[in-house]
């Protein structure tokens, strides 16, 4: 008896004790095992697959968008650019055009030049005489083949007459005429000189140019439309003189007969060649 006692005190119910102990051992090593596999299936297979669909529909739709819509813009952009660009050379084919057409009258503007320096050596010859003479008094107005044209003042203009007489032989007036300007308030009488005895001067004709104030309302002979005679240096100029006095009203100082010549002596309007006569009934 004190054998079997003794068993459950000592031995047994240490290896009772040890028995049950492992019977709960291995339970939990069950629990263990068992909450040990769930748990990385749990953290791996959800993580991976949430991952994957997360990443999955992620990345499918984001190169969908951008790609597409990319590929779109760009179609209608090319569309957009393609007629603005075929508009940019037609507007360039017009400047061309437009930059030679100003470019043709430059050659034109340039020949006259050169013809400036190419005078007639002679006629120029007689203009450089006079202006060597008479300087700023006599204006050179032009100078043509077998003509010159001077204007001097009317105090200057006989001065001048006998220089061209003696020294460069125009020897006598082939005509003498009038023009009036209304607007300058002056009347212009031109000679037109020739030669007689100067062989070299036989196709020459230097026409010699003086002006007198203009009265508005003309009195021939006692207003201030006056010049001097030059029928003491050409005698031709005579009967000249007389017509440009009847006929414009310049009366002229030192003339031997300043008589009306064509117009009747009772003439009572203003002389016939002034731009303001008006005849009569039109």
């Amino acid at each position: 008896m004190p054998d079997k006692d003794a068993e459950p005190g000592s031995d047994t119910p240490a290896k009772a004790g040890a028995g049950p102990a492992s019977a709960e051992t291995k339970p939990e090593a069950k629990k263990a095992k068992t909450e040990a596999k769930p748990a990385p299936a749990e953290k791996t297979k959800p993580d991976a697959g949430q991952a994957a669909e997360k990443a999955a529909p992620e990345a499918k739709p984001a190169p969908a968008e951008k790609t597409k819509p990319a590929l779109a813009e760009t179609k209608p952009g090319a569309e957009k650019a393609a007629p603005e660009a075929k508009p940019a050379p037609a507007e360039t084919k017009p400047v061309p055009a437009k930059a030679t057409q100003p470019q043709k009258p430059a050659p034109a503007e340039t020949k006259p030049a050169p013809a400036e320096p190419a005078l007639p050596e002679f006629e120029k010859g007689l203009s450089d005489r006079i202006v060597a003479q008479f300087g700023e008094r006599a204006q050179i107005r032009f100078v043509k083949p077998d003509r010159v044209g001077i204007r001097v003042a009317r105090e200057d203009v006989r001065e001048v007459a006998s220089y061209l007489r003696d020294q460069m032989n125009f020897d006598h007036a082939e005509s003498v005429t009038g023009v009036d300007y209304p607007a300058d308030k002056e009347i212009e009488v031109v000679y037109h000189l020739g030669s007689y005895g100067d062989e070299s001067l036989a196709r020459q004709v230097l026409e010699l140019a003086t002006r007198a104030p203009r009265e508005d309302v003309p009195r021939p002979g006692r207003d201030s439309t006056v010049l001097p005679s030059l029928r003491e240096v050409f005698y031709s100029v005579e009967f000249h003189e007389r017509e440009c006095f009847e006929m414009l009203g310049v009366y002229f100082e030192d003339h031997p007969d300043n008589r009306r010549l064509l117009l009747p002596e009772d003439w009572a309007d203003i002389p016939p060649l002034r731009k303001d006569f008006a005849i009569k009934g039109r």
